[in-house]
């Protein structure tokens, strides 16, 4: 869905390049149906052998979403949720989601000696996310006869900064491009409930501590990582729930910061060189290796991958307007399943919120877009409640009262409504993309948790 490119940066572009006022309330009307309906019918267990799936209201958000788009053409023209709504909801997604953000970091900020005292397993779980999509993905790709395909689909989970990486590589014409662009439209279309039941069922076994889960749950994409964090922690007590946020949330600002140098420079390189060797061993049809194609001009990315997954990006006025109402709807998810009313209290929480995502990405412009947004929000966020700083215990307070699953919810609405557009392109690609990207999701999250689970509990 999204990464560490989650800001709204770009020259702004008035909200009616692809629907007008009138259809962005709509929108965010029919996000709230959408969400007050979710909240509603809260979680759903179901068992499954030894463990169980719990189905959250954010998954039903995404669904009902992606319900709303699909049966669009089936359905009375005033309840049809036409392309041009799908493209504004993916737009509203990428700034909706650093509310999200801000919440987490202003989680961690408290917990900050307690996620340094995790020492070395914070530290050495990120090779398992960006080496763990390789390990599980590629030799399945091979099996069902992709060839150079794989590469780009199992290098990493396939966001934008991959897609970056690849076009300005090879191209987005090229195999490894066509791979890089299924992966990307197959997190974007089942990311995000893939992931969060995968979780969640993992959590259900008790096989691993739910910190290690947490680190695993921060794969550097702000929907899957809310999904999977969410289903590990609705399986907790209270207390060790805020500590999976808080762990997800680190994990997946490193994630984040270093994802793109770490693809680059070493995920990529090792997944082409894994790919030499395993082809002739697992791949199907001819026993030699493909050629790879010469390295696309410089620029390519923009000739290619701009078009495809180009959205409007918004002035400041018109994000704080979708920051605000992003905001009141979470508060609603809050009030509906959290019971938490929304008092003096509560509204300055989400003032608070708000304000640490302005003043974000007010300095993302400012240092002219060299780190991305949410970087800024999340530092800002843990500045804010680091023991020491004045105030911290009252700004803690404050914002502690908004679950941070009740944010959740409505980005996650924005995803689903924003999921049938992608559907065409997606469903030309064919199922076997699909297996593939959900093994080397499974690989980043399970990889990093395997890892962060050995170095909490290293054999004796």
């Amino acid at each position: 869905m999204t990464s560490g490119t989650l800001a709204s940066g770009g020259p702004a572009v008035a909200p009616t390049t692809h629907a007008g006022r009138t259809g962005i309330l709509t929108l965010f009307l029919l996000a709230l149906v959408v969400v007050t309906l979710a909240e509603l019918i809260g979680n759903v267990s179901i068992p499954l052998g030894h463990g169980k799936i719990i189905l959250l209201p954010l998954l039903w958000a995404l669904l009902m979403g992606g319900g709303l788009g699909l049966a669009a053409p089936r359905l009375p023209p005033a309840l049809r949720l036409p392309v041009s709504l799908q493209h504004a909801a993916g737009a509203i997604l990428q700034p909706a989601l650093l509310l999200f953000v801000a919440k987490l970091g202003l989680l961690v900020g408290g917990s900050l000696p307690k996620i340094l005292g995790a020492g070395w397993a914070l530290v050495f779980q990120e090779f398992g996310h960006f080496f763990g999509t390789m390990v599980f993905g590629l030799p399945v790709a091979l099996l069902l006869g992709l060839k150079r395909e794989a590469i780009g689909a199992t290098f990493s989970v396939g966001r934008e900064p991959s897609l970056a990486i690849i076009g300005e590589r090879y191209g987005m014409d090229s195999p490894e491009g066509r791979g890089v662009l299924a992966e990307y439209l197959t997190g974007t279309v089942f990311g995000a409930v893939f992931i969060a039941v995968l979780a969640g069922l993992i959590a259900s076994l008790g096989i691993f501590n739910p910190l290690a889960l947490a680190m695993g749950a921060g794969v550097g994409s702000g929907s899957m990582m809310a999904a999977a964090a969410g289903a590990i922690a609705a399986q907790q007590t209270p207390e060790m729930a805020k500590e999976v946020a808080t762990f997800a949330a680190a994990s997946n600002l490193i994630t984040t910061t270093i994802g793109t140098y770490f693809t680059l420079f070493l995920s990529l390189p090792f997944t082409i060189w894994a790919y030499g060797v395993l082809e002739p061993i697992l791949g199907r049809g001819r026993g030699r290796i493909e050629t790879a194609p010469a390295p696309a001009p410089s620029g390519t990315v923009a000739a290619h991958a701009a078009p495809a997954h180009a959205a409007p990006a918004f002035g400041l006025p018109a994000l704080v307007l979708i920051w605000i109402a992003t905001a009141a709807l979470g508060l609603i998810g809050n009030g509906l399943t959290y019971g938490t009313k929304p008092d003096g209290q509560v509204l300055a929480g989400a003032a608070i919120i708000v304000a640490v995502v302005i003043v974000g990405e007010v300095l993302y412009r400012l240092a002219g877009r060299r780190l991305p947004a949410v970087v800024w929000a999340s530092l800002i966020g843990m500045a804010l409640t680091y023991p020491g700083t004045p105030f911290s215990a009252e700004i803690a307070a404050a914002t502690g009262r908004i679950n941070f699953l009740a944010l959740a919810t409505p980005i996650l609405a924005f995803a689903g409504l924003s999921l049938a557009k992608d559907f065409p392109a997606f469903r030309r690609l064919g199922w076997r993309i699909v297996v593939v990207s959900f093994m080397a999701n499974a690989g980043t999250f399970l990889g990093a948790a395997l890892i962060a689970q050995f170095w909490m509990h290293p054999p004796v």
